[in-house]
């Protein structure tokens, strides 16, 4: 892996970053690469668009990368899905659901990691814990395992996974 070059950037996320959270979104998707990817409009079925859609409510935290030109090339946010609106990774009213993605040219160059391990340790004066929704063979799945995910159950194939930010703050600073 290669290491994040001094000319990428993290900042915090605005509501003007709403259409870049939409292009992130789909590229969080995980699909197999034996797999066609499904149409971009798919981020705007009720299910996956709750992840992003009117970006910048109360409790909506999140950053964004960008490169030496300042264009965004990569996104980590949180967001608390409550009562109806429940994500795929659903724990309880109290614990806001990550999503992540980096720009495919971007990946591997430790972009994605700087970006959680940022996120997290913002998160640990709002929050308590952050859950997640990840496919078992999503590669992706090493990195929350290394900065502390526990997997705590499995909805439709895909593992939800929680990180208490308490007890882990220390191997996220690292």
């Amino acid at each position: 892996m290669k290491t994040l070059t001094a000319t990428v950037s993290i900042r915090p996320l605005t509501k003007t970053d709403e259409p870049f959270l939409w292009e992130m979104l789909y590229q969080a998707i995980y699909v197999l690469e034996s797999s066609k990817r499904p149409p971009r409009s798919i981020v705007y079925e009720p299910e996956l668009a709750k992840y992003v859609q009117r970006w910048g409510c109360p409790g909506d935290t999140g950053l964004v990368a960008t490169n030496e030109a300042g264009q965004p090339i990569g996104a980590a946010w949180l967001r608390l899905l409550t009562g109806d609106n429940e994500g795929y990774g659903y724990i309880d009213d109290k614990t806001p659901e990550l999503s992540i993605a980096v720009l495919p040219a971007y990946r591997g160059k430790g972009i994605g990691t700087s970006l959680l391990r940022r996120l997290l340790v913002e998160a640990h004066s709002h929050f308590a814990s952050i859950s997640l929704s990840v496919s078992p063979d999503n590669p992706a799945l090493r990195l929350y395992r290394r900065l502390g995910f526990e997997v705590v159950g499995e909805n439709g194939g895909s593992l939800t996974m929680k990180i208490t930010l308490e007890n882990t703050l220390q191997n996220v600073e690292k």
